[in-house]
């Protein structure tokens, strides 16, 4: 933060130009008012941090001045003086948004105390807007590139966001994603991609799963002209298209075992050759692999070569399901409102308030998918340019509510909530407090349950 400017409001000229000639010895830009019109003309044409006001002012009393700086310019902050310290001033001072209180005579050190702690909040404040800024900025240059932004206002997803940036402007890391199904993993692949120096290269998106074992070396590796039967021309595997550029390896751990071996060997030499041939090809290739499954645990299992996970698990990012971030949900309903009623050619006029209400109690299983698979269905549906919670099928037995369900069974009471707090509570006991061990047991990543933990207060 740049030399803190400080403007001094008082109608008695002594008292002014004291206050103003110590500030200036140390080292403050000083402003000089002696009423509150000519204050607000200086804050008009001067960034000012701080303003030391008088309450007994000609005009309008100090009080009144302090309410109008802090509804038209909140980011000043004011520290009161009075020659009148009573109790009731000092209060009222405070809930109108003053930073300190003195009661004249006070001692000019004691003002200058006061200065420093307030500009120590100043300067967290404006790295904290600052912070703010750049994740906004971050956020839309994700959208410009890959059409979508990366929604939320949760600290979740902000760290999500930060980690992305972070490792999108290393060259060559392999990142891993993890997280349940549909919360938005080939967006942040696409995301690092784009935040990259790879960004004008290609970005290669792979299902593990929907390959076959026996077309696996052809597919990523690519294959020699009557190398086999059916390979009538030469064929450049997905590593060759990639190079330069990302590839996007979504549901690793679906990967047979017996072609783990290969992909880990490319991955460290950073060469490919293709079935038949006994060419080395380089390939300049980033790799972005993405699970819903513990690799972890499917190691231990000898499910998944640990050599692979630590390779391509040297950054982790770990994308919390949509229940973890339920704050979030509101701009992702607006979000995907607005998304479908412009790509579907649909004008909604009016929302049923009910609608967020609903959702906000939902579990979403799905995640984000789900969330943006009902809103679009519902558009589809809606007639009059009305969103109605009807529209959206919430009487469907699959949307089971996380807030208490009351069961006509004697007393008993069902609370998915109290439920999962008490069981976590009981895997912690048994392991001796050991977080990894509990999550094993739980049978969910050690960033989830250290997320319910935090959730529920679990110390």
């Amino acid at each position: 933060m740049e030399k803190v400017r400080i403007l001094v409001v008082d109608d008695e000229q002594r008292v002014r130009d004291e206050i103003a000639e110590f500030l200036v010895e140390n080292k403050y830009q000083v402003f000089k008012a002696s009423v509150p019109s000519e204050a607000f003309r200086l804050i008009e044409k001067e960034d000012v941090h701080i303003i030391i006001l008088d309450i007994k002012l000609p005009e309008m009393d100090g009080l009144t001045a302090l309410e109008i700086i802090k509804d038209k310019y909140p980011d000043i902050e004011v520290i009161m003086i009075s020659g009148h310290g009573d109790m009731n001033s000092v209060i009222e001072a405070m809930r109108k948004g003053a930073a300190d209180f003195f009661p004249k005579p006070f001692r000019l050190m004691d003002i200058n105390l006061a200065i420093q702690r307030t500009t120590r909040f100043l300067n967290l404040n404006h790295k904290y807007k600052e912070l703010e800024k750049n994740y906004s900025l971050l956020s839309n240059e994700i959208q410009k590139s890959i059409g979508h932004q990366l929604i939320g206002k949760s600290k979740a997803m902000k760290k999500v966001i930060s980690m992305m940036a972070k490792v999108g402007s290393v060259e060559n890391t392999t990142v891993l994603i993890t997280g349940e199904s549909g919360t938005g993993k080939e967006l942040v692949a696409r995301g690092i991609h784009y935040l990259s120096s790879r960004s004008k290269q290609y970005f290669h998106s792979v299902n593990c799963s929907a390959i076959p074992e026996s077309l696996f070396e052809s597919e990523f590796f690519g294959h020699k002209k009557g190398s086999f039967t059916g390979a009538f021309e030469n064929k450049a595997g997905w590593f060759e298209i990639a190079n330069k550029g990302t590839l996007f390896l979504d549901e690793i751990g679906d990967m047979p075992l017996s072609q783990q071996a290969k992909l880990l060997r490319v991955l460290e030499e950073r060469k490919v050759s293709r079935v038949g041939s006994h060419e080395k090809i380089n390939v300049d290739v980033r790799v972005i692999a993405a699970s819903n499954q513990e690799l972890k645990k499917m190691s231990d299992k000898k499910e998944f070569r640990l050599d692979l996970y630590h390779r391509i698990g040297s950054f982790i990012i770990d994308l919390p399901p949509l229940r973890e971030r339920k704050e979030d949900i509101p701009l992702l309903i607006n979000y995907f409102i607005d998304y479908y009623c412009l790509s579907l050619g649909k004008l909604i006029k009016k929302i049923d308030p009910e609608i967020e209400k609903e959702l906000m109690k939902y579990s979403f299983p799905g995640n984000i998918r789900e969330l943006r698979n009902l809103i679009e269905r519902a558009i589809i549906i809606s007639e009059d340019g009305v969103l109605q919670l009807s529209d959206f099928q919430l009487g469907n037995p699959e949307l089971v509510s996380t807030e208490k369900v009351m069961v006509n069974s004697g007393e008993e009471i069902w609370d998915l909530e109290v439920s999962e707090m008490s069981l976590i509570r009981k895997a912690l006991e048994k392991v001796n407090n050991n977080k990894s061990k509990a999550a094993e047991l739980l049978n969910i990543s050690w960033q989830s349950l250290d997320r319910r933990m935090k959730k529920f207060e679990i110390g």
